[in-house]
């Protein structure tokens, strides 16, 4: 049985719709990577983050749901990153001196990582703060 104080985040049906669509796309361009399938795989970024991306806007209000939705975003870019390194052989290479081009995929985890790090240690607390002192 719910608790009559929790509050409840509801997702109106369209936006749901393109949610799952948006795992549709996802798993056809991981799936053309798999297979090597390389124009289907790097044409299925573009609506893959660019739904990734609406969502993100679409969340901007709710900062965890921003939070973890642009991680998301990120996410696709890194996988986007290295899915193209291997398709022209070059996630091996070294770029800047110091990555290979799998290894530049890291940049993108790891912006994606800082925004859920930021997340939860600094906007989750002062959230759980603010909700403290309105309810006293």
């Amino acid at each position: 049985m719910q608790n009559p104080s929790d509050s409840l985040y509801s997702i109106p049906a369209r936006f749901r719709r393109m949610e799952n669509l948006h795992i549709v796309f996802w798993i056809i361009k991981d799936m053309s990577w798999c297979m090597g399938w390389q124009y289907l795989g790097i044409t299925m970024i573009v609506p893959t983050l660019l739904v990734a991306i609406f969502i993100s806007w679409r969340t901007r209000q709710i900062h965890s749901e921003l939070a973890h939705n642009l991680a998301v975003a990120f996410w696709i870019c890194a996988n986007s990153t290295w899915m193209i390194m291997e398709f022209i052989h070059q996630d091996e290479n070294i770029f800047f001196g110091v990555l290979t081009g799998k290894q530049l995929s890291m940049i993108p985890f790891a912006i994606g990582s800082l925004i859920l790090l930021h997340y939860y240690l600094i906007q989750r607390p002062l959230e759980i703060k603010m909700k403290r002192t309105t309810t006293l």
